[in-house]
Parts: structure tokens; sequence; C-alpha cells
């Protein structure tokens, strides 16, 4: 499966912001917006910083702010804001064969997830980074991310990824570059919209989900089939999944879990809910040889 890229970005470039999912800190978002400023056009709606208990405002605001922006000419990118959740109530109401007409990129993470399952299940790629409130901080890690992300809307550029961790050997992986939020995988294909191209290298993380409920998820996509097309696993972060009682972590879960694959499994990626969320394009050709993920 070939994916539609949207045209790249340039300096200058009209970006909307959206908030399609939780409440959005107020101060963490303009700090965001101020570092995308120096590089892009901004259009952002009155309300992005509306709160309905757990939502950025009702699923009709949300839903109404987001199709605007898919369906706007002079958008060449949509930034979300930030993840948490609420994507999941809208996604199936958003206009995407209109979409699919014209694409623009869709970048954000965790809760995002499930806008870029959408999207991959139609065939257009989007980049999995830090939501817009994130861009803002200062640290050496969002310096290099910033870099990174420019480089991914702009040029199609990504650098490897290097010296993961091997749980697994397996023959060499090269195809489409999709996942996410793990939590978020499992929650669309029980919605039945998880479409996981031929040779795909899988990439997922989650944050604050003990092993076992780990374990729950990735047997619940593995018994659903949806390994069937993976060549390939690339395990990102997994914060905040401590083990409890019974001492069972992670990385055990996952071992055993994909044992029997008969493919390479690799943990350590810089992405997901960690110090480190490296920007990828899901639908961009990856290739997993031995402990080195490149970009096409």
């Amino acid at each position: 499966m070939v994916f539609a890229f949207p045209p790249p970005l340039r300096p200058g470039s009209l970006v909307a912001v959206v908030a399609p999912a939780s409440p959005v800190d107020r101060n963490e978002l303009f700090r965001g917006l101020a570092w995308l400023r120096t590089r892009y056009r901004l259009r952002i709606h009155g309300g992005l910083l509306t709160r309905t208990g757990y939502t950025a405002g009702t699923d009709a605001r949300r839903k109404q702010e987001l199709e605007a922006a898919m369906l706007d000419p002079e958008v060449e990118a949509i930034l979300c804001a930030r993840g948490g959740y609420g994507a999941l109530r809208i996604v199936d109401a958003l206009p995407w064969d209109a979409f699919c007409a014209a694409p623009k990129w869709i970048v954000g993470f965790s809760d995002v997830t499930a806008l870029h399952v959408a999207a991959n299940a139609r065939g257009i790629a989007t980049v999995h980074a830090a939501n817009a409130s994130g861009w803002g901080r200062s640290t050496p890690t969002v310096t290099a991310e910033r870099h990174e992300l420019l480089a991914a809307l702009e040029a199609f550029a990504r650098s490897p990824w290097t010296h993961l961790e091997r749980l697994h050997s397996g023959p060499v992986a090269r195809g489409p570059l999709v996942g996410g939020n793990l939590s978020l995988l499992a929650a669309m294909a029980a919605a039945n919209q998880l479409r996981i191209p031929p040779s795909a290298i899988l990439a997922f993380e989650d944050v604050t989900e003990r092993p076992y409920r780990l374990d729950r998820i990735l047997m619940s996509l593995r018994l659903g089939g949806y390994f069937e097309n993976v060549a390939a696993l690339v395990l990102g972060s997994f914060t905040a999944c401590d083990a409890g009682p019974d001492e069972v972590t992670a990385r055990q879960v996952f071992e055993g879990l994909t044992a029997d694959l008969g493919i390479a499994v690799v943990a350590g990626a810089p992405f997901g809910h960690g110090p480190r969320n490296a920007p990828f394009v899901t639908g961009g050709v990856a290739t997993l040889l031995g402990t080195t993920l490149t970009f096409a």
C-alpha cells in the first residue's frame, strides 16, 4: 500500500491549531504557539480553550473546529493542541471524503492516534509528534524535536533511530510505518476502523497502563488478527506503566506475547509520553534492520 503525502510545508505556511480531545493548559499552549509563530502563520478559533468536563468543549464544538480546519483550502497542516480523550467521540463524523480529496498534515500523538488511524485507513499519511502545547518547552530534547518536526513537514526527512533494544530477532522488515498509542489502536480496532497495511512496521507506546492491562490490549489485537500483516514491531516509551504487586514488567509482557510471531521486535524507540518524542510519518516507508530503523 502506497500512502498519499500531503504537500510539504514551507516557512509562512498556514497552520490550524485545534483541540479535538481534552482541555488545554493555557500557559503551555501559548508557549507552544509562540514557537510555531516563528515559522508559520496560525489559524485559531476562539473556542480553543473551552472546557466541558474532560473534553475541550462539547463534541459539536470540537467537531466544528476540526472540520473547519480539514475543509479550509488555505490551511496546509492541522496541529492538535493536546491529547487526553475526546477524538474518538467525533472521528466518525468528520468529512473524511472531502479531506482525502485535498489532504493536509495532521500532527499530534496520544489520543490523536484516532485521527492518525482514520487518515491512514484512507491512505493518507500523517505525522506522529508532540502536540502543540508541548512545543514551547525549553529542553534539549524538545529543541531537537522541533528541528525534526520541521524536517518531517517540509522535507519528509528523518534521521534513523539507532541502537534500539532487540527483544526478538526476525527478517529485515520494510514497509509502511503505522501506529501510535496502543490503547487507542485497540479502541479503533474495537470500532472496526483499524487497518494494518501489508508488510507494516507497527510502532506503539502507552502511558499509565499496568502491565496486565497492556497484556489485555495486546492480546485483543492479536486475537483480532491485527498482527497478521505486521512485519516488525517497534516499541516506544511506556511511561508510568510500572509493575504491580505481581512484579511483572511491561517488558516481560511484550517479550512473552511476541516471542512466537517470527518477526523482529525492538524496544526503546524515542517516541511516546517519555522525555523524548521524536516525530515520524505514519504511512511513510521504514526499514528495520537489526536494531536500526531508517526512514525512506
